[in-house]
């Protein structure tokens, strides 16, 4: 299987991150329906192994079931299922990994075992103030608990500027990583981070 997908010229591996708020769930639609990407979330990979009962899936929850977070090992193990079982994909778009450098170094790896490797990192920048008032306005029309509190979210932001804003630079070092302003009307931000993809598919 490695060797069909080492075979398969995958013209794409994207990430796309930014902080809670920033319009990476929109974009990310119009970016795999534009690049006929496959869509890696690792959420979304968690719960279907575990549901499947596979040797990755009980591992997962093994630790879930401990109150423990699942090992990076894990879920980099079940991100290479899916590729290998995606061969013809003509790339990928992670969602939700990397989050932290760790994450991102097992990642680099693990794309070298089948030739390929992140093409571009895209992240959303959107100063804190912005965020707040879209997550809040977000909180008002889709009942989520966790959009109604500012405090919560500036909390979030924190987070996220703690320990996934770091990879901006660790993608910098490899001359990966492109800011793309995440203000403004949709279509405006989709075609920027369309210019920056198609600059590297050139």
């Amino acid at each position: 299987m490695k060797l069909l997908i080492c075979d398969t010229l995958i013209m794409l591996n994207l990430i796309l991150f930014g902080p809670p708020g920033a319009g990476k769930g929109t974009q990310s639609e119009k970016l795999i329906a534009k690049y006929n990407l496959s869509h890696i979330s690792t959420g979304d990979l968690l719960r279907a192994e575990r549901a499947a009962g596979t040797e990755l899936g009980n591992l997962a929850n093994d630790y879930i079931s401990k109150g423990e977070l699942v090992p990076d090992s894990v879920v980099i193990g079940m991100v290479k299922n899916f590729m290998l079982n995606h061969g013809d994909a003509a790339g990928f778009i992670f969602d939700g990994f990397p989050r932290t450098i760790p994450q991102a170094e097992a990642l680099d790896t693990m794309l070298h075992d089948f030739s390929s490797s992140i093409s571009v990192v895209l992240g959303l920048e959107v100063e804190e103030d912005e965020l707040v008032k879209r997550l809040l306005l977000r909180g008002q029309s889709s009942g989520r608990v966790d959009d109604q509190d500012e405090n919560t979210i500036r909390n979030r932001f924190q987070e996220y500027q703690n320990k996934t804003l770091p990879l901006a630079g660790f993608y910098s070092n490899q001359n990966k990583y492109v800011g793309v302003q995440g203000i403004g009307e949709i279509d405006l931000i989709f075609n920027s981070l369309c210019q920056h993809i198609d600059a590297v598919l050139q």
